[in-house]
């Protein structure tokens, strides 16, 4: 009655295949981010026309988006941060200047193209007039959030 010792039998452990290298296309991210400031600015706009008001938290979502879309398609590249931050900070001030608009053509019973085609100087004039620290204040949460939101999104 001999027993035949027999090796062990091999693991069914396999390794995880490495993963792929991120990829890092700043171009493909800052185009992606200027796609998210437009739509932003044109829903932040919208925003502030139907509450007659700026939203801190609209702001940070604009800074949020653009900065998302900067980190996730343009990868960990070292500049996407602050071209997402500058973006956001042009979607904000876009957004509020185009709340503007909507709020006069609603007022004044005109098409938005009409108060558009006045053009950008009594639209700058409306907006330092109602600016104050809140609105400055909103146009650098935005830009953090941006910038935030980019390097920690980053794939």
């Amino acid at each position: 009655m001999s027993q035949s010792h027999q090796p062990p039998a091999p693991s069914s452990y396999t390794e995880a295949p490495v993963p792929a290298p991120a990829s890092d296309s700043p171009g493909l991210g800052v185009l992606a981010a200027v796609a998210a400031a437009v739509v932003a600015a044109a829903v932040y706009g919208w925003i502030i026309s139907a509450t007659d008001h700026q939203i801190g938290y609209a702001a940070v979502g604009v800074g949020a988006l653009v900065g998302l879309a900067a980190g996730k398609a343009g990868g960990r590249s070292p500049a996407l941060p602050p071209v997402a931050a500058l973006l956001a900070l042009a979607a904000v001030f876009a957004g509020q200047l185009f709340g503007i608009v909507l709020i006069f053509a609603d007022k004044l019973q005109v098409s938005a193209f009409d108060i558009l085609g006045q053009g950008a100087s009594p639209l700058l004039e409306v907006w330092k007039g109602a600016a104050d620290p809140l609105t400055f204040l909103f146009l650098a949460l935005g830009g953090y959030a941006a910038f935030q939101t980019s390097r920690k999104t980053a794939s």
